[in-house]
């Protein structure tokens, strides 16, 4: 038996809200199938199952807000094994209450009634006196005439303080824009705080690959042509594949360097904000696969459709502003990532080539990397290979 927990959707992330079970006890899962939908500061994730196996029980109910790490669900294993679910023990046999005792016999009315003398009652119903307010000072307590007079002449009682002003509303929650700000403010801070960061910059002369793009989307329908985009991340996605110390996390103290090219990339959502899901094996694909992958997880990030294998994996960061007219991007380094890669916008500058000056299509790349597992000497190793790949886009 294993429990299904919450899992940490990012490293920014200490809590999420179970919105939707996918599943109910007794359903067969296996590995990738999305049992749960959860959300964070940034986004609703749907959450895949990491194993095969039948769903024994539900922990949480929907719209419980639980920290990562809480068990959401217990899964018996495909082979069956494991110990039986225990069922509640029968509730015990329902005991009638003994029956409340007889109240005592009430008294009569007249046992309550105040003795009044019939002059002081007159006086009082020619006053528009309550007696029930009257205290009587004659003998046994009887109400008299003196009693009803100067109940008359008593000043008004005084009226009963304003009630006290309600409490101050609770401020309304914050929205999901705000709440991403802060998670990704205070990730940002940490990252600044923990990681010591060091940058490069290089400029890549992008004639061959603008040239070799045009061509090869003459031959598509325009629905299929290729973004120059596309040839960015492929060429950072084969560098990082050669060059292992840009691609991995730096966990527990030491670096350890991933197996695969799971590219996170930075987007920007409708209304603000950010978030950085992964393009799965993006060495691996060719950049028509990666164009199609790309356009897909854009467009579910931003209809708050993404998986949480996507939001946890990324190995190597690209943020890429140039559409917004930035030349330049110095980025900060998604923990416990290693290396994050900025893209500016591809502008005509001058450039020199065999000793001639002429306007050429330019791109800013820079490095933003972690010092504990690499050093300048290997940052600037790898600009240069992804300027390398660029300059044969026929091979990405």
């Amino acid at each position: 038996m294993a429990d299904f927990t919450m899992p940490a959707l990012g490293a920014d992330m200490e809590a999420g809200t179970l919105l939707e079970w996918r599943v109910k006890p007794g359903d067969a899962v296996r590995r990738g199938d999305i049992v749960a939908v959860v959300d964070t500061d940034k986004a609703e994730i749907e959450v895949e199952i990491f194993e095969d196996g039948v769903v024994e029980e539900l922990l949480v109910e929907e719209g419980t807000k639980v920290p990562v790490g809480t068990p959401l669900a217990r899964v018996r294993g495909a082979d069956g094994e494991g110990p039986p679910v225990q069922t509640p023990p029968p509730a015990p046999e329902h005991v009638a209450a003994p029956a409340p005792a007889s109240p005592p016999p009430s008294p009569s009315p007249s046992e309550h009634r105040p003795r009044v003398s019939p002059l002081a009652r007159r006086t009082a119903e020619r006053l528009g006196i309550d007696l029930a307010e009257i205290h009587g000072s004659g003998p046994g307590g009887a109400i008299t005439q003196a009693d009803v007079e100067r109940a008359a002449g008593a000043p008004a009682a005084p009226s009963p303080p304003p009630p006290p002003p309600p409490p101050p509303t609770e401020p309304a929650p914050p929205s999901r824009q705000d709440a991403m700000r802060g998670a990704i403010g205070a990730l940002m801070a940490r990252s600044k705080r923990e990681i010591p960061h060091y940058y490069l910059e290089t400029k890549i002369e992008m004639s061959r690959a603008l040239a070799w793009l045009e061509q090869h989307n003459a031959k598509l329908p325009v629905a299929e042509r290729l973004l120059p985009a596309v040839l960015l991340l492929k060429a950072v996605a084969t560098a990082a594949a050669e060059t292992p110390e840009m691609n991995g996390f730096w966990v527990d103290g030491e670096y350890r360097p991933a197996a695969e090219v799971h590219l996170g990339i930075a987007i920007s959502l409708h209304g603000g904000g950010l978030i950085a899901p992964a393009l799965h094996d993006a060495d691996r694909k060719s950049p028509g696969e990666l164009m199609a992958a790309l356009l897909d997880l854009v467009s579910r990030a931003r209809g708050g459709r993404l998986r949480s294998s996507e939001m946890s994996d990324s190995t190597i960061t690209v943020t890429n502003l140039g559409e917004r007219g930035a030349d330049l991007v110095h980025g900060v380094i998604y923990p416990p990532q290693v290396a994050l890669v900025g893209f500016g916008a591809i502008r005509e500058r001058p450039w020199v080539a065999e000793g001639m000056v002429g306007a050429r299509p330019v791109v800013t790349a820079t490095l933003a990397a972690d010092h504990r597992a690499s050093d300048g000497i290997e940052g600037s190793r790898f600009l240069a290979l992804v300027d390398r790949k660029l300059q044969s886009p026929e091979d990405l």
